[in-house]
């Protein structure tokens, strides 16, 4: 399996996953940046996704429950820029799209992929904060992510 080395690999590979494969894939992507958060609901919100034997209606609870959150940090940033406050706002918003249920998917759109993005938003918010002149790409460690979730 060749290497992942750009967006559009990347969510070509991801395209191909069912949504317990995904949901996985996302899984791992949050927890890249999870160390960005200290609600503990988000982290229980987690570890409903990640059991199999989790039932629909369990997964269905924890969305509402992180969506309410995401919704909550949103508004919570206001116009003073808190990053650190940001950056736990799109953990809450990865963790949402993780647990989005499969029939409140749209066509074409991916919740791995919509986690993806979320997480790179959080880790921008960090490097913003630290003002780090540091490459930390995030992208780049999705890319390795994947490559390693796909060879299991």
């Amino acid at each position: 399996m060749p290497a992942i080395t750009n967006d559009k690999q990347l969510r070509q590979r991801l395209d191909e996953l069912d949504i317990n494969q995904q949901r996985l894939a996302a899984i791992l992507l949050i927890k890249n940046i999870i160390y960005l958060n200290a609600d503990m609901k988000i982290q229980k919100a987690i570890d409903i996704a990640e059991d199999p034997a989790s039932s629909e209606e369990e997964l269905v609870t924890a969305y509402k429950q992180i969506k309410s959150i995401a919704t909550e940090s949103y508004t919570d940033c206001g116009s003073e820029t808190d990053w650190m406050q940001q950056a736990e706002h799109f953990v809450a918003s990865a963790v949402m799209a993780c647990l989005t249920p499969e029939n409140q998917l749209t066509v074409g759109k991916s919740l791995v992929w919509k986690t993806a993005m979320q997480a790179r938003m959080a880790k921008n918010c960090e490097m913003i904060e630290k003002d780090s002149a540091e490459v930390d790409n995030e992208s780049l460690k999705q890319y390795q992510i994947v490559e390693q979730f796909l060879k299991k």
